[in-house]
């Protein structure tokens, strides 16, 4: 039904629109999120196959053109050096280990000082809680051999990881991240490389 306009002089204004129906605005369209990439792992960043100019399956060689010589020659190694041996190479940083088997680079070992990360940005002082949150399953705790939990240690296989969870891998092609985890629930020790980073005491 189309309304009779007044004749008033305030409403003259109004009789193009007389008759007509109220304008509806549109709504306004909801804002799109931004989209978020997630930063790149840093250039030195730990991963499951080494860490900076270091990769797992060099040769002792190899690693001592990379990062120099033991830092520490006289120090007590262990029991048999030519089958097994670990030590910082001289331009490493703090708190970094190489462990060399049979003149081979099988793992990386990364304590204080050291702040060096993960290619997920986990290192020393890091807890198990993040580390679990962020791996999901991928993520395997079992008990840690001396310690009483939350001590535990926390592995993370990027190729070749046991059908069976808690199961000694013997392949040697698999490589991982093993976080070992202290009585605080905090990261005390990561270690990277192939199935050498399941060794509780060292060379053994």
């Amino acid at each position: 039904m189309i309304r009779t306009c007044s004749a008033t002089a305030a409403v003259a204004l109004l009789l193009a629109a007389c008759g007509q129906p109220d304008a509806i605005e549109p709504a306004a369209a909801p804002e799109t999120p931004a989209a978020t990439t997630p930063a790149a792992p840093a250039p030195n960043a730990l991963t499951a196959g080494g860490y900076g100019p270091l990769l797992i399956g060099m040769t002792r060689a190899e690693v001592v053109t990379a990062l120099g010589d033991d830092s520490d020659p006289n120090s007590a190694g262990s029991a048999e050096p030519e089958a097994c041996d670990q030590w910082r190479p001289a331009r490493a940083p703090e708190g970094v280990l190489v462990m060399i088997q049979d003149g081979v680079l099988t793992r990386i070992s990364v304590a204080s000082p050291s702040t060096l990360k993960t290619d997920r940005g986990f290192g020393v002082g890091d807890t198990a809680a993040a580390i679990k949150a962020a791996y999901g399953p991928l993520a395997v705790a079992q008990p840690h051999k001396y310690a009483a939990p939350p001590a535990e240690d926390i592995f993370v296989w990027a190729t070749g990881g046991p059908a069976t969870a808690g199961a000694f891998v013997e392949d040697a092609a698999a490589q991982g991240v093993r976080y070992e985890i202290n009585g605080e629930g905090r990261v005390q020790i990561v270690h990277v490389g192939g199935p050498d980073i399941q060794l509780v005491e060292g060379c053994s």
